[in-house]
């Protein structure tokens, strides 16, 4: 059966909705999103519906900017041994790719290297063994991406090794920074660059941008990296607005109209070449053959593809990758199926609010994937838990408004470490240690999450008539493209449609809808809905909500509804 959930509707005040549509002389329902989304004056909306690249901000207000490209310069001045450090998953390896490229054509490449943390030798982040990496070839100056601001020790101990740090980092600073000679990250204190949600690949290609000023190199020299800027942007879920809309316009503009070879590469073995791309397609087909690398083998190869020229080789490169993604798609599947037989076996399951499920033999990469899985079909905090040698680790996912990250730091005592924030975390523990710490998961999850809290939310941007829904009002959604965090494609209300009766279930779990509201009919596919099915047959006004997309079938397109849930009229 499928999972209820509760509707919210967003509002907007009527009179600021006014404004807009006298200024923009568009529809009033788009308006209303416009709205919401804090664009209330034309400046804004043509900022919005015209992104401009003449409207990044200057890297130089970046705090410590000028200090990051004084070492760097003076690095190159001195011939210095420069180490291009970065994190494991698609931000990383994305960022790392970018100013190792950049590097090797502003500065000498005997010169350069660069370094990615073995996910499970290593773990996150700045390593001791990346460090004495550097020490032992000889280099002076890491570049960390994606990763450094919470280091403090660990570039201490490089300080100890006569080796100088610049942070490139945009996760959330702790009140100690640490000891590097410039730390790039808008959200430190004292940091008055405008925008604060780059990516960590973002903050990297403000300080290409400024080092190719500084240098005086054209802007196409920084510009060539925006389909790797934009990939990141999609893939860390980083608010689509501001900057990171700009850069993620011109981003997959690149990437459909001359996309780095890496990328090319992948594009053509997901068999997409020649089809238009978008942020969702960054997400769903490049990112995870990206984060493919690191999940099941060594994050390095996602680096060697985005930098490497030889056509042969990057072929190789990309047929890894892609390999690589089959098997983690088969892990994920394997371990998803074993971890739901195991939750219907449990004759407890149904009176928990939380979800823990433990086997030594699930797939280390894999295991934050099934979570996630998992609270789609059971909406409730969930942990899943392998075994790696002698322990126990595993990742969690949480539910909307539940403070995750508090709940695992109330069972430290069953742990041997953990970390994460308030939607996901990460934990390690010994085996005998696991059905304790199930336990007080559970205690703490019950004595702290609300009933409304296991329910999932959806939001609605607005709700509208069929009427409304012509080719003209299309095009405007699609200019508010790309679409990501708190820029997501309207999700509309449409209230007292009926299935006109040739609404029928296709490859027995989805719904293909012919609904009728007044005297206009539209189409739309519902995924997963199948169990739905008879209260579409029940030929009772019904409350619907979906997306718009286009169908193109053999050259003919019009419009067709994405249903996202339905339910049988309020009145």
């Amino acid at each position: 059966m499928a999972m209820q959930k509760r509707w919210k509707l967003l509002e907007a005040a009527e009179p600021e909705v006014e404004f807009l549509h006298q200024k923009l002389g568009i529809s009033k329902s788009i308006c209303k999103i416009l709205v919401q989304r804090g664009i209330r004056d034309f400046e804004s909306a043509r900022n919005f519906f015209r992104p401009d690249l003449e409207k990044l901000h200057d890297p130089m207000l970046m705090k410590d900017m000028d200090k990051a490209v004084d070492r760097i310069l003076d690095a190159m001045q001195k011939r210095e041994k420069i180490l291009v450090f970065g994190d494991y998953d698609v931000d990383g390896t994305t960022a790392v790719a970018s100013m190792y490229q950049f590097l090797l054509e502003a500065y000498e490449s005997d010169r350069i290297d660069y370094y990615i943390p073995h996910r499970y030798r290593e773990g996150y982040g700045v390593s001791q063994k990346g460090i004495e990496y550097a020490a032992s070839t000889g280099v002076s100056l890491i570049i960390s991406l994606d990763c450094g601001i919470k280091s403090t020790d660990l570039v201490s101990y490089a300080l100890k090794h006569g080796i100088d740090f610049i942070i490139c980092d945009h996760h959330m600073p702790d009140p100690v920074l640490p000891p590097a000679t410039a730390i790039l990250n808008p959200k430190q204190a004292g940091c008055q660059y405008p925008y604060k949600d780059l990516c960590g690949c973002g903050v990297g290609f403000k300080l290409i941008t400024a080092l190719c000023r500084k240098i005086g190199l054209g802007d196409e020299h920084y510009l060539c990296y925006l389909d790797l800027v934009a990939t990141a942007i999609a893939a860390d879920i980083v608010p689509l607005t501001g900057e990171n809309r700009i850069l993620s316009y011109f981003g997959l503009k690149k990437v459909n109209e001359n996309p780095s070879p890496g990328i090319k590469a992948l594009i053509a073995l997901a068999g997409l070449t020649g089809q238009p791309m978008q942020a969702n397609s960054l997400i769903f087909v490049i990112a995870p053959r990206v984060n493919a690398a690191g999940r099941m083998d060594d994050a390095r190869l996602a680096v060697q593809l985005f930098i490497e020229k030889n056509p042969a080789k990057l072929t190789g490169f990309a047929n890894l990758l892609h390999s690589h993604n089959d098997d983690r798609k088969e892990a994920d599947l394997q371990i998803t199926e074993e971890a739901l037989a195991m939750i219907v076996a449990d004759p407890e399951f149904e009176s928990r609010k939380s979800t823990v499920v433990f086997q030594p033999h699930w797939h280390k990469g894999v295991v934050g994937i099934v979570a996630s899985r998992l609270i789609d079909r059971y909406y409730r905090p969930t942990i899943v838990l392998t075994q790696s040698g002698e322990i126990v680790a595993g990742s969690a996912r949480s539910v909307s408004g539940f403070n995750l990250y508090e709940a695992v730091h109330a069972c430290r005592e069953h742990l041997l470490g953990y970390g994460g924030h308030f939607a996901a975390a990460g934990m390690t523990l010994l085996p005998e240690e696991v059905e304790a710490f199930r336990s007080k998961f559970e205690a703490v999850v019950t004595a702290n999450i609300t009933e409304e809290q296991l329910v999932p939310e959806i939001l609605i941007d607005g709700e509208i008539q069929f009427t409304e829904i012509r080719p003209s009002f299309y095009n405007i959604i699609r200019q508010m493209e790309p679409f990501g965090p708190e820029n997501t494609n309207p999700l509309w209300l449409a209230k007292g449609v009926r299935n006109n009766g040739w609404s029928r279930i296709v490859k027995d779990q989805h719904i293909k809808f012919s609904l009728v509201q007044g005297n206009i009919i539209f189409s739309g596919i519902g995924f997963n809905m199948a169990s739905k099915f008879p209260l579409l047959e029940k030929d009772i006004p019904l409350d619907v909500l979906f997306t718009l997309d286009e169908n193109d079938w053999n050259g003919n397109r019009h419009l067709q509804l994405k249903v996202v849930d339905f339910r049988e009229s309020e009145v």
